[in-house]
């Protein structure tokens, strides 16, 4: 069944008092949720959760679900007589009674990390029904991420043990034993949990690592022994920090020792970790280059630098439309994904939809524009099998024949700022052409003021330009980036735009193509972290080397 056909209704077994989920949410990455965690969220009604784990589930929602806030009052709050705001067992049961499918999303694994019991015995004493969707436990997620495997083909021992609730009995049965030990502990804390092991009967020479923000782009791992974690933690500036009270987890045992955790250490050395990088495209035009810019380990930042807007005089589009339909075009030709919005917009006010394409041969310059028409319902007849641009869809464009082809005219949907190219090439053909202005860009409004600091100031380590028109219209809006900031660029063309705005290019795509831009930018951060090691400094992204930049990943 698919999770949208729930997203409303009340399963028949629980008619009156509604359903609770207990969900685990992971460590931290998105991608760790399980596919019947997704299942839930798609069918909840309300959506409980403390903010950082909203985070990681929200998307999976479906669009109105219920949010309330979850918050804790002090007693200095409610002495000073603020409104008791409710907490987690209380909304819980409120939404609940009210028959609703409640989803209560917990960090890590609801039996393992969270404090979820109390929570499922109110529901159990009232005789609500719930479930629990196990999740990736912290304890067991962090220590994969960051390189330490539990255990090995020999199988071993694992204690876990949470370093805030333990007693004395706990680190002596640790301390006295071989296992391996996987520590809850929060960042300040560490070195007393390594102390503990160590009056236990640990040497202090047992390695030990130390993991902070476990799975996600921040997260950041030192290795050291029980009897070094203090130092090693001083000496990288990590303590003393008000971020102190981060939670991390720490793995004791030769399994987390710093030859072998270089050798397994996946995550941490994707070519991009933890780069945030500027994408000057909205949302939806970025989406699948985001994509793969988390897939090297970035934190994309979309960020539009044109707004689209319809033409001036719409005349002109209503009768090429008309003309699709009543067969005035032998090909359309889409160049950009908006102007394949531009045209299903105007379909869907007239009440059409892709079934009008039939009989009409349809071309896409590139892989996203046939992927936005395949969403539409219509599969591209000419994709360029090379470059994709203009040029590229003119080298396998045919010739115009009047043996094979009824019709001599082709409908191209495009910006009021396009280049002739594609029309001159299709003349040249032999092809008549309907240019038709679809949709006007026009620079879009200013990022928000933290966006543009960022970029003046260094905050970000790499930008994408993708043309030479989001060149202009960043600087325009947001400013110059920084020096310190990678500059990757589409092409020759983009490249020479960004020198006149004062840029230095570091990194051209080999191929006029957003995919590929996006590996060559993995490609150049793979090298500069290969010279890192070789020259054995520590590895660094460029916003960590502006002046007056402080090494904070831990936030």
């Amino acid at each position: 069944m698919s999770p949208t056909t729930t997203s409303t209704s009340v399963p028949s077994a629980f008619p009156v008092s509604g359903h609770v989920t207990f969900l685990g949410a992971g460590p931290g990455d998105p991608g760790l949720l399980t596919l019947r965690a997704v299942e839930a969220l798609a069918s909840a009604d309300v959506l409980i959760a403390e903010p950082h784990v909203l985070d990681v589930v929200r998307t999976h929602a479906r669009q109105g679900v219920s949010t309330p806030q979850l918050t804790v009052v002090d007693d200095a709050s409610t002495a000073a007589g603020i409104p008791a705001i409710r907490d987690a067992v209380n909304l819980v049961m409120e939404a609940a009674r009210g028959g609703r499918r409640v989803v209560r999303a917990i960090s890590g694994d609801p039996g393992l990390d969270g404090n979820a019991g109390d929570e499922m015995l109110a529901c159990a004493a009232e005789g609500i029904p719930f479930e629990v969707v196990p999740g990736v436990a912290s304890a067991v997620g962090v220590p994969a991420y960051a390189g330490v495997p539990l255990r090995d083909g020999r199988g071993a021992d694992v204690r876990f043990v949470d370093a805030r609730s333990a007693d004395d009995r706990c680190w002596s049965e640790i301390g006295q034993s071989d296992a391996t030990a996987v520590v809850s502990t929060t960042l300040d804390a560490v070195a007393s949990a390594a102390g503990e092991l160590v009056s236990a009967g640990r040497k202090p020479d047992t390695p030990m690592s130390v993991t902070i923000a476990g799975t996600t782009t921040r997260q950041r791992t030192w290795n050291a022994t029980l009897g070094t974690v203090a130092q090693v933690l001083k000496q990288a500036k990590v303590l003393p920090s008000p971020d102190g009270h981060q939670p991390v987890i720490a793995v004791v045992g030769e399994r987390s020792a710093a030859a072998q955790r270089e050798q397994l250490s996946w995550f941490e050395s994707k070519p991009l970790f933890g780069w945030r990088v500027l994408v000057p495209r909205t949302k939806e035009q970025a989406a699948s280059l985001s994509d793969q810019l988390r897939s090297y380990g970035a934190v994309p930042h979309e960020v539009p630098t044109i707004a689209v807007e319809p033409p001036r005089t719409p005349q002109q589009m209503e009768r090429a439309v008309k003309g699709l339909v009543t067969g005035r075009y032998e090909w359309i030709a889409f160049t950009s994904v908006n102007a394949v919005k531009a045209v299903r917009e105007k379909f869907e006010e007239y009440g059409l939809d892709a079934r009008a394409f039939a009989g009409i041969k349809v071309a896409a310059v590139g892989e996203q524009t046939a992927a936005a028409l395949v969403e539409f319902g219509v599969k591209p007849d000419l994709v360029p099998s090379g470059e994709q641009s203009a040029a590229g869809l003119l080298e396998d464009w045919p010739p115009y024949d009047p043996v094979f082809d009824p019709i001599d005219r082709v409908f191209l949907p495009r910006a009021d700022i396009a280049t002739e190219t594609l029309v001159a090439g299709l003349i040249e053909l032999g092809w008549e052409v309907d240019d038709v202005t679809a949709y006007r860009t026009v620079r879009a409004s200013p990022p928000p003021a933290d966006t543009r600091e960022a970029i003046k100031g260094g905050g970000f380590d790499a930008v994408l330009f993708t043309s030479s028109s989001t060149v202009r219209n960043l600087v325009g809006i947001a400013g110059k980036p920084h020096n310190v900031t990678v500059i990757a660029c589409i092409g020759p063309a983009t490249a020479k735009t960004a020198e006149e705005h004062g840029l230095r290019v570091d990194v051209l795509s080999p191929e006029p193509s957003v995919h590929k831009l996006a590996e060559a930018l993995a490609a150049f951060g793979t090298a500069r972290r290969e010279a890192a090691i070789e020259a054995g400094e520590h590895v660094t992204r460029p916003s960590e080397r502006r002046p007056g930049s402080r090494r904070r990943r831990t936030t």
